[in-house]
């Protein structure tokens, strides 16, 4: 159920440069909350900017969520130095879920850069649910870029590196790391990060018969999937169902579904 509501910050903190976490009382949007599911943040002087930002939710708690995001244009901006105690207007949980199947020897997580913001929940759902602790590959352009790295070694879970430059871990881009940990059919990908790296690994998903799963990032103006602004194109046969709305029938797709060469607004 969705909901929009007023919501206390918290605890608002930089945990990489440029990069903040703020964590909001929300216990309706916790209480519906599953893991890739998305809110939409209204952060704004006035009337300007007059839409709301969509943000990944990062950890679902028993009174609230927290969110994990990059300081890029006004509306991050403006959400940055929002004071811990201050309200912001929220409305969520959007959108699908990740899907938690049963029956895999692994479960492996690929997060580029901030695209590693909804995979603390997800990680919690799998070992809480299916009993299982998932790997991550995080990359990231270089060592002061990776996120949560040991936030994830606290959890359990093995922790793959890579950066372009080879600042820290193994050098090379995310579907490098993927390509080296020999996934195969009894292995479940997650993934969410730039459109040019998801593609990557979808490809060598593809090459290994694994099925893989990508939380995809889209301009949006409503959340609610009326104005049609984040399409993207699909596999479908049917014209009807080619183009697909990231805010209704994702952000979660089946990598098979999305077609990779038309690209994926960012």
């Amino acid at each position: 159920m969705t909901v929009i509501l007023d919501c206390e910050i918290t605890a608002h903190q930089e945990i990489a440069p440029g990069h903040k976490r703020i964590v909001l009382r929300a216990a309706p949007i916790a209480a519906a909350a599953a893991p890739g599911q998305f809110c939409m943040l209204e952060a704004h002087e006035g009337l300007y900017p007059f839409l709301r930002r969509p943000m990944s939710i990062e950890h679902i708690y028993k009174d609230g969520i927290s969110i994990l995001y990059k300081v890029l244009g006004l509306g991050t901006r403006l959400l940055a130095h929002m004071p811990t105690g201050a309200v912001i207007n929220v409305q969520g949980p959007l959108g699908n879920s990740f899907p938690l199947p049963e029956g895999y020897d692994r479960y492996l997580m690929v997060g580029g850069g901030i695209g590693i913001a909804p995979f603390p929940a997800l990680a919690e759902a799998i070992m809480q649910r299916l009993g299982r602790t998932p790997e991550l590959v995080a990359a990231a352009r270089s060592d002061g870029q990776l996120l949560l790295v040991k936030e994830f070694a606290r959890m359990g879970c093995p922790v793959h590196i890579v950066t372009d430059d080879g600042s820290a871990g193994m050098k090379g881009y995310a579907s490098d790391a993927l390509r080296a940990l020999e996934p195969d059919e009894r292995t479940l990908v997650y993934c969410c990060g730039p459109t040019v790296m998801m593609a990557a690994v979808h490809e060598v998903c593809a090459e290994r018969n694994v099925t893989c799963y990508a939380s995809l990032e889209a301009e949006m103006a409503c959340g609610d999937g009326v104005c049609m602004g984040c399409v993207v194109e699909t596999t479908a046969e049917d014209e009807a169902r080619r183009m697909a709305r990231v805010c209704r029938e994702g952000p979660i797709f089946d990598t098979r579904d999305i077609n990779w060469k038309a690209g994926v607004r960012p």
